[in-house]
């Protein structure tokens, strides 16, 4: 088993999960094609942890599987912006923390 993880990336973690939860047991190789056409920010970093999490473990994508994919939530930066009359709202951007773990494929006949 080998794991990538990904600090302080400046995606949110909410729309982070969305996509990690999609590839959570795959195939590496499937889940890094299916990745690569969908349209969100997440999915082209979690394919890149993903990528690197099969290289840790010097592995080929099509012989191991996604064990576990993760997505923490990081600090937070604060920003202000001006608004009228004088006073200022904030701007939250979230950061997150994405985690990849990789284990060697099951066959078809083995058991958990």
């Amino acid at each position: 088993m080998s794991r990538a993880l990904l600090k302080f990336v400046r995606v949110s973690p909410t729309k982070a999960r969305l996509i990690a939860k999609e590839v959570q047991g795959m195939n590496a190789e499937l889940a890094l094609a299916s990745l690569e056409f969908m349209p969100n920010k997440a999915a082209g970093i979690i394919s890149k942890v993903i990528a690197s999490a099969v290289a840790n473990g010097d592995y080929e994508p099509e012989e191991v599987e996604i064990t576990s994919c993760r997505v923490d939530k990081a600090a937070v930066m604060k920003r202000w912006r001006p608004r009228a009359r004088g006073t200022a709202s904030r701007i939250i951007k979230p950061t997150a923390h994405i985690l990849v773990e990789v284990g060697p494929a099951k066959k078809d006949g083995e058991d958990a």
